[in-house]
């Protein structure tokens, strides 16, 4: 059986409802009459899956910032005070190490530092899965 014909069947019990319910009122108490209502059909509203890929198009020129961390540290006001040119400064991260891959603030991926054409670049090693983004944001 269809959703339509399930929602029509439920219209038409709450029509038949009403009308016992008018058949049953006693003049002589003075309650008003009951009207029964209309029923709109209801309309699937869902979008078709050309409406949803031309929504998903909409959001494929929205820029993001991507950035790649090497590595973090915590140091005192005071050390930092300190630094000056040559320094260094101990990261957590050990050499070798996959780089993190940071797109508006969320961990997406991790890789290795790549060289090309003169240029640093990134090659991902391993995608984080959207399951295990949301665990870490809670």
């Amino acid at each position: 059986m269809n959703d339509t014909t399930d929602e029509e069947n439920v219209g038409d019990d709450w029509a038949d409802a009403l009308a016992e319910q008018k058949d049953t009122v006693d003049d002589v108490t003075g309650q008003a009459d009951v009207a029964a209502a209309d029923f709109d059909n209801l309309v699937d509203e869902s979008q078709s899956s050309q409406d949803a890929a031309a929504s998903m198009e909409m959001i494929l020129d929205i820029p993001v910032t991507a950035s790649v961390e090497i590595g973090r540290t915590k140091i005192n006001i005071s050390n930092l005070l300190k630094l000056n040119q040559g320094s260094v400064i101990e990261l957590d991260r050990l050499a070798g190490e996959p780089m993190d891959v940071i797109v508006n603030g969320t961990l997406v991926a991790h890789g290795e530092v790549v060289v090309v054409n003169e240029k640093f670049g990134i090659r991902l090693t391993d995608i984080i899965s959207p399951a295990e983004r949301i665990k870490k944001l809670k």
